[in-house]
């Protein structure tokens, strides 16, 4: 059920969707600038590789420094499993974890949370009605928004594939450090379409792996899916995204009903 809320409530409840988040922390807000408290509850998540944040912002194309802090960005790059897009034409602000969400007027900003009249409306994430509808809707304005950063972790399969190992986080994308330390420095968002990877995700242990709809787990974890060869046995991870599935995906439909589009425009199969 929704549940609206106001003032020290609605920081209270952003607060807590920050602590409980275990596996998605989706943070979309056109003004970042983050109050201690938030910075306080996020650093108990830095050193977490099972939790993958995105954060989308927006606004001041021509500045980005008046959209998110370099403070911020700083704080941000230090996790270990994190996504930073850009969506110039973003107002909308939303706030989830994998349990919780919050529609609200409520900038990621400090002065808002100070000083403002700011509503929220919270909701218990499931597959149908207003939560769904809005999940969706937000995770297509990830799709879509321009991907600056990204460092994501590296697992060693253990167990023959039915556990992992965090190994060490790699920065794939970074236009952002660069854009903070040269003043002159033109981001490649503006200079291309969008982000496209050449790459997929084992639907088991998230490693990454040669994109192949037919084959949609790295070598240890089809190792383990062979003994019994059920290709519809649910499984963790979405072979497009790498987002976690909650056992929508099979071997047999490797791929999030949501991303299906998108994946066979990108790899034509």
């Amino acid at each position: 059920m929704a549940k609206f809320i106001t003032g020290n409530g609605l920081n209270h409840e952003l607060e807590n969707i920050f602590e409980n988040a275990q596996t998605q922390l989706l943070l979309i807000s056109p003004y970042i600038k983050l109050h201690d408290r938030y910075i306080s509850s996020l650093k108990a998540k830095m050193n977490d590789p099972e939790l993958q944040i995105i954060i989308v912002f927006g606004k001041n194309e021509e500045d980005l420094t008046r959209s998110m802090k370099e403070e911020d960005f700083n704080f941000f790059k230090q996790f270990p499993n994190i996504e930073i897009r850009y969506e110039k034409r973003l107002h909308a602000k939303y706030y989830a974890n994998e349990n919780n969400a919050i529609l609200t007027s409520m900038n990621l900003y400090s002065y808002s949370q100070d000083n403002n009249i700011e509503f929220g409306v919270m909701t218990k994430n499931s597959r149908n009605s207003l939560d769904a509808e809005s999940w969706n809707y937000f995770n297509r304005v990830v799709d879509q928004a321009q991907l600056l950063y990204k460092r994501e972790p590296v697992f060693e399969s253990v167990m023959l594939g039915l556990s992992k190992k965090y190994i060490e986080s790699v920065i794939e994308v970074d236009d952002l450090s660069a854009f903070f330390n040269e003043k002159d420095f033109t981001p490649s968002y503006k200079k291309r379409n969008s982000f496209k990877a050449s790459f997929g995700y084992c639907i088991r242990t998230k490693e990454k792996i040669e994109f192949n709809i037919q084959k949609p787990m790295s070598d240890q974890a089809f190792k383990s899916w062979a003994a019994f060869k059920n290709e519809d046995y649910p499984e963790k991870y979405c072979h497009f995204s790498g987002e976690v599935s909650n056992g929508e995906t099979t071997y047999a439909k490797p791929i999030l009903n949501k991303n299906w589009r998108k994946a066979k425009e990108q790899f034509n199969f």
